[in-house]
């Protein structure tokens, strides 16, 4: 069977609806202005009755994959899964109204086709597959066996497995009213129980919306930014009691419900999940920190600039700053969180001053600064903003920062001094280095901490935060190299035979049971508890390539390759060794895809990285140098007057 008629069997078997594009879907500013009681729906029409729906992810695909085992002779591998790949995207499942027998379908992809068509599809189908057993059965069965052993991971090929990768990250795309609006948590077919992984989640779309950024296919990251924008303004509570304004919900939900008098028409409503119903019921501190971050990278990776100076966009960066600087008891200028409230989302022992929630901080201050419009309205708002990135910066350097002379200082601590001089100004007891530490840590190299409070120093590695503050330069150059210097020394632990480890150690034991409240899905070396998460390569490749060190993300992006597609994408691996899928992973999960495809993107092109680097602020140097943090004492200057 020659390559043009397979072509012809695509034609026939496909139908390829017109493709309408993201343009004509964009959001209307007037369709996104702010209100309290503001409620998010789309109306459509329900097809006529004598359509019926076919799924592209039952019947069609599984001719598609007939097709693709019976692919025509002459053709080579990598060109058919050149051609393979474009008809799969030909046939995503598309909205499109025309008179050629297709109509509307839902938002998420349900398509329409006459009797006729289908049963002609089928016929031609079966047609096909005749003429293609005349073909050269010794030559179909060599090329079987080298897809079998590409398969197997016995040889790895790079571009088949990002032709996957794509197609998987766009069948997971949600549409909203016709419009791309973001991707689902995980497409897995294998679960029963789905929760709440058919939502779409605000730090599980970054590596997606970042993906598709580098792509070229901008409007769908517009579109999630806007609509999320949206939900800000939602009613929230729980138990009577409502959060501050400017919270970002940690994910939400595209419902079809049936429009209110009239049965033959259905309405689209978004429901977002502000954690009144996650588990543990915890508030998603770093949704609103991600969701500037990525602000930002759409203005420089697009050239679009007209988003984030748009008054309901910067409304909503002020209302996330306001909700974040605001005053309270801490004596720190790290944010104060509960456990579980970043993308360690269950009770862990971060609660505090986790070192995640401010790098995110850290680099949405950063962002913010450069997008916010100079107005007199916000003034103050910009000066209590560089205060505090001063202020953050120097906590984060002086004090989370631990390598083997810190380690030592730390050793020779004394405790209960009472001074405003005092060297252990946090009371730590140098009893709390565990022997793993004293082991661990490498001559050449040193991390930031995950969590500091009083008389307490959490000495566990934690991934994202390490690698973020590379990124946003709240490490210094010296100390981000140091971080590249331990993850290269300490690779066996951190990345063995899967990137990355979320964390480590892993909790143990007594100590398992008492911080974890013995969490029966954080148990040792899994899920949470020092897993290996793939999705975390991007956030490698970024540290790698901005600290000039690209080799060493490719690296692990090449031990990732030898099996996460024949592992089905999962959400996290089990072991010391990151032998085992997670126990309850997620098969097809939607940022272990997008994690490596931006790891591949940016590898490819070291310089589109620069959309998501934030380089040292040579004026934030010289507060530093020149304010003293480390303290000053005596009555505030306070311009405020009170009536007695």
């Amino acid at each position: 069977m020659s390559l043009g008629a397979s072509k012809a069997v695509v034609q026939v078997l496909c139908r390829p609806v017109t493709q309408t594009g993201y343009s004509e879907y964009l959001v209307n500013s007037s369709d996104l202005t702010l209100h309290s009681t503001f409620q998010v729906k789309c109306v459509k029409k329900k097809p006529p009755r004598h359509r019926h729906s076919i799924r592209c992810s039952s019947m069609l695909l599984s001719q598609l994959r007939r097709i693709h085992q019976l692919r025509p002779m002459g053709v080579s591998l990598v060109n058919y899964m050149n051609y393979s790949g474009s008809w799969l995207q030909t046939c995503k499942c598309q909205q499109s109204e025309s008179a050629s027998g297709i109509t509307a379908g839902d938002g998420n992809g349900a398509w329409f086709v006459n009797n006729i068509e289908t049963s002609n599809s089928v016929n031609n189908l079966a047609n096909a597959k005749s003429i293609i057993e005349f073909q050269d059965v010794q030559q179909l069965k060599q090329e079987k066996v080298l897809t079998s052993k590409i398969a197997n991971g016995t040889i790895p090929d790079s571009f088949s497995i990002e032709e996957e990768a794509w197609d998987l990250l766009r069948e997971s795309i949600v549409h909203y009213c016709g419009s791309p609006i973001g991707t689902i948590a995980a497409k897995d077919p294998t679960s029963s129980n789905v929760l709440n992984y058919d939502q779409v989640f605000i730090r599980d779309f970054i590596p997606s919306g970042i993906a598709f950024l580098l792509k070229g296919e901008h409007d769908i990251v517009r579109n999630f930014i806007l609509y999320t924008l949206q939900l800000q303004s939602w009613e929230k509570t729980m138990d009577c009691h409502s959060p501050g304004q400017g919270l970002m919900p940690a994910s939400f939900k595209v419902r079809t419900v049936p429009l209110d008098g009239d049965d033959s028409a259905t309405e689209e409503v978004l429901d977002p999940d502000f954690g009144e119903a996650a588990i543990g019921r915890v508030a998603p501190v770093d949704s609103g920190l991600w969701w500037i971050i990525l602000l930002r990278a759409y203005g420089k990776c697009s050239g679009d600039l007209s988003v984030q100076e748009r008054i309901d966009v910067q409304t909503g960066i002020k209302m996330i700053l306001r909700l974040c600087l605001a005053d309270g008891f801490d004596m720190f200028p790290t944010l104060l969180v509960t456990d579980g409230s970043c993308m360690i989302d269950r009770r862990m022992g971060i609660h505090g001053h986790p070192l995640e929630i401010q790098a995110l901080f850290y680099s949405a201050l950063l962002c913010a600064r450069e997008m916010l419009t100079p107005e007199d309205g916000s003034a103050d708002l910009i000066r209590a903003l560089n205060n505090r990135l001063v202020a953050l910066s120097f906590h984060i350097r002086e004090y989370y920062w631990i390598d083997m002379k810190k380690l030592n200082e730390i050793y020779r601590y004394k405790t209960e001094e009472y001074s405003y001089d005092a060297v252990n100004k946090f009371n730590i007891y140098p009893d709390q280095i565990s022997p793993w530490l004293v082991e661990w840590m490498p001559n050449k190299g040193g991390y930031l901490i995950g969590n500091l409070q009083p008389a307490h120093m959490d000495f566990r590695f934690f991934s994202l935060g390490n690698l973020w503050s590379v990124v946003n330069s709240l490490a210094t150059m010296e100390q981000s190299h140091a971080i590249l210097d331990l993850i290269e020394a300490k690779w066996s632990d951190l990345v063995a035979e899967m990137p990355f480890k979320i964390c480590y150690p892993a909790l143990e034991g007594q100590e398992w049971q008492i911080i974890t409240g013995s969490d029966p899905k954080n148990t040792p070396w899994s899920y949470h508890n020092a897993g290996s998460w793939p999705t975390l390569l991007w956030q490698l490749t970024v540290a790698c390539i901005k600290m000039n060190r690209p080799h060493i993300a490719a690296k692990a992006v090449e031990i990732a390759e030898r099996r996460i597609s024949r592992d089905k994408w999962p959400e996290y691996y089990d072991t010391k060794r990151s032998r085992f899928i997670g126990k309850q992973s997620r098969l097809f999960q939607t940022w272990s895809i997008a994690g490596y495809l931006v790891a591949k993107l940016l590898l490819t092109d070291p310089s589109k990285a620069n959309i998501l680097i934030t380089e040292e602020d040579s004026e934030l140097v010289n507060a530093l140098i020149t304010a003293n943090p480390r303290g000053k004492r005596g009555r505030k200057n306070l311009k405020q007057t009170y009536i007695v």
